[in-house]
């Protein structure tokens, strides 16, 4: 049985993770209580987790021709992810991302460099277009230029190709930029920078997707971490809870396992309360363990969840 096509866009940085008790002041050096170098970036990490979730993955990005951009090529090799539309650019460094993880609650502070990838052009989004016409579901995310963006809902809109933004990181968009999008998948900070008001409860929050749906999206996906998230479309409003699968080790990660998940369930048909619920679980596992893209579980350790749920 072929695996359903997704298309994804989006930046691949090497992350660079820092464990601390604090982050230091300015003038100020501690010393980490762990680190660790491993693959990330948002585009990234969601092809990983859905292509372990069961889906046939197509990345689309650039990265730089240097030992970062080895190990993105590398980790594409190892998880089936069709690479085609990874470009190479001699001139530009692959991206890299600081996070710092607090020891003593697992969350996370992040700070991005996309390198090579903020050079990726309208055009070359255009020559991607065969494997966004191929898929049943394209991802999008706020770390590419956003006129790059902007190309690649207009290209899956172009071929009937349902839309998925992850509006992160957060800022203002443009209110043009909302009819392009299926499902828009803020985290409560995301879901601020979107309505100017404060996102910190569910009510706020049903507030806010309400507002977004005004905007012309089609649905609205508010992440609330511990909370689980809130769906709401023009006919709904449901609140699907957090799965609970261990003690929380790191959250970073999380909000691209989420969609990941989700993104495969969509694929596969799954009505979108369902598909939220799937996403959770993949979120779910992924705090469990160290790393981003590392962290991502496999479809049966997701599927086993949702049983035992």
């Amino acid at each position: 049985m072929a695996l359903p096509k997704i298309a994804i866009q989006g930046v691949f940085v090497a992350d660079l993770a820092f464990r601390a008790a604090r982050l230091p002041m300015m003038g100020e050096t501690l010393l980490s209580n762990g680190f660790k170098l491993g693959p990330g970036g948002k585009g990234s990490n969601q092809s990983v987790a859905a292509a372990r979730a069961g889906a046939d993955v197509a990345f689309i990005t650039k990265i730089g021709a240097d030992p970062f951009g080895e190990m993105a090529r590398g980790l594409y090799a190892a998880e089936g992810i069709d690479s085609g539309h990874v470009l190479t650019d001699a001139q530009r460094p692959t991206g890299a991302a600081f996070i710092f993880i607090d020891s003593r609650t697992g969350e996370n502070a992040i700070i991005i460099e996309a390198g090579a990838a903020a050079a990726l052009t309208e055009a070359e989004m255009e020559a991607a277009a065969p494997a966004i016409a191929g898929a049943r579901i394209f991802v999008a995310q706020l770390e590419l230029p956003l006129p790059v963006v902007r190309r690649g809902l207009e290209i899956a809109r172009r071929h009937g190709v349902t839309t998925i933004l992850n509006p992160a990181p957060a800022m203002a968009l443009p209110d043009d930029l909302y009819p392009l999008v299926d499902y828009l998948t803020p985290n409560e900070t995301e879901a601020e920078s979107l309505v100017d008001f404060a996102v910190d409860s569910g009510q706020q929050a049903e507030r806010a997707a309400q507002v977004l749906l005004a905007k012309g999206v089609g649905a609205v996906v508010v992440t609330l971490g511990a909370k689980g998230a809130l769906l709401k479309n023009r006919s709904e409003c449901i609140h699907i809870p957090a799965f609970s699968a261990g003690e929380v080790v790191e959250t970073a990660g999380a909000g691209d396992a989420f969609n990941g998940g989700f993104a495969l369930a969509l694929a596969e048909g799954r009505p979108v309360a369902e598909a939220v619920r799937f996403g959770c679980a993949v979120a779910g596992i992924s705090v469990t363990r160290p790393g981003t893209a590392p962290s991502m579980p496999r479809r049966d350790e997701v599927e086993a969840l949702l049983r035992n749920a």
